[in-house]
């Protein structure tokens, strides 16, 4: 039986929402008591009354909708959205929760861990949603990893004297009276119950600005001081788009290296002056059948007839990949809950995590005082001798604990155990989310990015914030812009230096000659598509609208309505509230508004379906031209962009919705996702 018993989901929360530098103690601020009902944790706590209220949060009115800053740009937004969390914050969750959730289904019950959009045992793997697991661990745990080292470095440099001297001198005297190993709990400790104590004893320096090798500073490898949260220090407009873009392409220069490999760059015998090697397109940017072109150039055979070991070697690469997905996703979903367990985000407890972690550190504190390093020593042989040879033992262990109890290994894992109730980052975000619809204000979505150039400016720091042994004058060369030998927003500079552009090669001009080519036949053929959907052909029908150019504003983008096709047809999915359960609909009558979008005023011809929200099981992001096609136009046709669309599954057969050319679908898709009392399971 699930931890949730279905019949009885009434439970009691009371939790804390003061902000986190404040500590566990003093002035704790803590919300009324009441007496919610949900399937999960979650569900419970998005309903939960609070004392202090953001933007979405004193809406508080669930029949009419309240646009809390829609399409508005964020200086305009001058309150934060949610409490607890900067809008930045806020929008850095969305904006990653809408790259790493694009396929969900409903469950029939709660999970042991007490809060939904877990990953799914039988989770689907894709290359793609593997980039998205590499960059996420980029994001998540390489960037923090490589705050730490930083920090390490600057302990052990002895430029900030009298904190390297407190950690020297400390650490000394336990060694000396043999109390190391009480005192690194003590330490560990003092840094979960107090957040003050971290900032004292670990004083915060912008990252791209702390040289690894030296512990002092160093000028950013971006050139400038544009972010302080990610490694080169890159510009950003929004907080965390340094880190991602950084993410992004490091897995795509991991990737080139790995398909020049594939294809045999810089193979032997190449000669350095080679004629057409200047001409010919860089094989790593063209990756077609790379591997069999150059097992081929050597006269072997390439067909899968002749060599037996090509299907099951793919077949175990994909397995394998596969499986390091899964464990690579295990590995960050446990450091964000530990995050998020150390710095909680109201609505989650402030005090319960510091608790559970704390009195796990307590056990390790008071065995360390009895338990002799001579001791320690034995026991940890002994186990891993038990371990090596105790087989037949362990064997007939499990099968006792599979039998008496069938959840055993489930209840210990970190996220049953000490972690359950704590949420990973896309848990937080989908709590975040259903706040926003419990209290009618639907969360608005992270700004667009902007097709404009990112300016070289340096963020905004103080000298005083930047804890480095260093002058001023120092700190202000290092932030400061490069000077960049070429200005790409500077024509004059630009013909300054090149004043006779390169001419372009044989190879080029044809490569250009076949873009154009392609451009065009696409076109057409989206345009023969149009023509097809005319006269009712479905295929065709799925593909009308899908190619728009880029920064085109579409209208209607919600939080009622958004703009989409139905089997070709143009109109706009509205969600009305006004029913019980809320209903969606889809409507070629776009004349629908914010304050009026029931299902009544819509004449019945217009609507071409209906479901309520509740009935939804599934719901999944799909491409408006597939990965292919998406490559080729990306590559040819430049000024326009792919407008993907969004697969709804109800409970009944008949009741399977494809919607395509979506520019608003990540947002539909946000507030279907956290509307009503689904629990969802990631795939």
């Amino acid at each position: 039986m699930s931890l949730h018993d279905p019949t009885n989901n009434a439970q009691q929360v009371s939790y804390s929402t003061k902000n986190s530098r404040e500590g566990i103690l003093g002035a704790e601020r803590t919300t009324t008591t009441a007496h919610v009902s949900g399937p999960t944790d979650s569900h419970i706590l998005s309903k939960v009354d609070q004392d202090e209220k953001g933007l979405a949060q004193r809406a508080g009115d669930t029949d009419n909708v309240t646009d809390v800053g829609w399409d508005k740009p964020p200086e305009q937004i001058h309150e934060r959205i949610v409490s607890g969390l900067s809008n930045e914050d806020l929008w850095m969750l969305i904006r990653r929760f809408n790259k790493q959730i694009y396929y969900v289904k409903a469950m029939p019950e709660a999970p042991l861990q007490r809060l939904d959009m877990n990953r799914a045992e039988d989770e689907q793997f894709s290359p793609d949603k593997l980039r998205a697991t590499l960059e996420r661990f980029y994001t998540t745990i390489v960037v923090s990893l490589t705050a730490f080292v930083k920090h390490i470095a600057r302990l052990r440099s002895w430029r900030e004297r009298d904190r390297t001297a407190g950690f020297c001198l400390v650490y000394f005297a336990a060694w000396i009276l043999d109390l190391l190993a009480p005192t690194f709990f003590a330490f560990l400790l003092v840094l979960v119950v107090s957040p003050q104590s971290r900032q004292f004893l670990f004083p915060p320096a912008p990252i791209p600005l702390v040289s690894t090798d030296t512990g002092g500073i160093q000028k950013p490898k971006a050139g400038v001081l544009g972010s302080h949260d990610s490694i080169t220090g890159a510009p950003e407009k929004m907080k965390g788009e340094a880190a991602e873009r950084e993410a992004s392409n490091l897995i795509t220069s991991v990737a080139s290296v790995a398909v020049g490999s594939v294809a045999g760059k810089h193979d032997q015998g190449t000669p350095e002056d080679a004629p057409i090697e200047s001409s010919v397109p860089d094989a790593m940017e063209i990756a077609t059948s790379a591997a069999d072109a150059q097992t081929a150039a050597h006269g072997e055979r390439t067909d899968e007839s002749h060599d037996k070991t090509k299907e099951p070697m793919r077949d175990s690469v994909y397995n394998g990949a596969n499986l390091a997905m899964r464990i690579l996703a295990d590995i960050i979903d446990t450091w964000e809950r530990f995050g998020n367990a150390l710095s909680p985000t109201p609505p989650f407890s402030m005090i319960t995590p510091y608790l559970r972690l704390a009195s796990v550190l307590s056990v390790g504190f008071l065995t360390s005082l009895v338990v002799s390093a001579h001791m320690f020593v034995k026991m940890s042989t002994f186990g891993v001798g038990f371990a090596f040879f105790g087989d037949p033992i362990i064997r007939r262990g499990v099968a006792y604990l599979n039998r008496e109890y069938p959840r055993w290994e489930k209840l210990l894992e970190l996220q049953n155990s000490l972690l359950k109730g704590i949420p990973t980052n896309a848990q937080l975000t989908l709590t975040l989310l259903r706040i926003g619809e419990a209290n009618g204000a639907p969360l608005p979505p992270p700004p667009s990015h902007s097709l404009h150039h990112t300016p070289s400016q340096p963020a905004p720091v103080r000298n005083e914030d930047i804890n480095l042994d260093a002058t001023d004058e120092e700190i202000n060369a290092a932030i400061a812009p490069t000077p960049q030998s070429l200005d790409t927003n500077d024509t004059h500079d630009q013909h300054d230096i090149h004043p006779h552009p390169p001419k372009k090669g044989f190879a080029s001009r044809m490569l250009g000659f076949f873009r154009g080519t392609t451009a065009t036949g696409i076109e057409s053929k989206l345009a023969v598509d149009r023509a097809k959907a005319a006269v009712g052909s479905k295929r065709a029908k799925g593909r009308v609208g899908v190619l728009r150019k880029k920064g085109q504003i579409t209208l209607p983008s919600g939080p009622v309505q958004f703009d989409g096709r139905y089997r070709g047809k143009r109109g706009v999915l509205v969600i009305d509230q006004s029913q019980s359960p809320p209903l969606l609909y889809f409507t070629t009558d776009q004349s629908v508004q914010v304050n009026d979008p029931t299902l009544e005023r819509r004449s019945k011809s217009s609507v071409l379906f209906s479901m309520p929200v509740s009935d939804i099981r599934e719901m999944r992001k799909v491409g408006g031209l597939g990965w292919k096609g998406k490559l080729v136009t990306g590559w040819a046709v430049g000024s326009k962009e792919v407008v993907d669309g969004l697969n709804l599954v109800g409970k009944l057969p008949t009741q399977n919705y494809q919607l395509t050319a979506m520019k608003t679908r990540d947002q539909l898709f946000n507030r279907l996702v956290a509307i009503d009392g689904q629990v969802w399971a990631s795939y």
